[in-house]
């Protein structure tokens, strides 16, 4: 499955990047279905069910001359409940956030982001 953007897509990932401090860079956002996430979840994570959300970091983090490469996120509609904040969620994953590794800072971040978007 693929389609166009959600409104707002842009808007969420732009609020996202810049909450996370990264001013300028490049990034794409694809929407997939069942088996294609289940594939890519399988392939890269090592877990064999379909997902909301996946991030692939291009550049990584720091510093970099120009624009960045970010990277891309991939959302697959039907196993996500809202899409605009998996966009979120995804663009924080870009920026090296890592809910599962860190104290709760991601996330507190994405609820900041997602409530300055309401």
């Amino acid at each position: 499955m693929s389609g166009p953007a959600p409104d707002g897509a842009g808007h969420a990932a732009k609020a996202a990047f810049e909450a996370a401090g990264v001013r300028d860079g490049h990034v794409a956002i694809a929407f997939v279905g069942e088996h294609e996430i289940r594939e890519l979840n399988r392939e890269h994570r090592g877990k064999d069910t379909p997902t909301d959300v996946l991030s692939f970091p291009v550049d990584g983090v720091g510093p970099t001359q120009g624009p960045r490469e970010l990277g891309d996120i991939v959302i697959c509609p039907e196993h996500t409940e809202d899409v605009i904040e998996a966009i979120v969620h995804g663009a924080l994953h870009l920026c090296g956030y890592d809910h599962e590794t860190d104290d709760g800072e991601m996330l507190a971040l994405q609820d900041r982001v997602m409530e300055g978007l309401r």
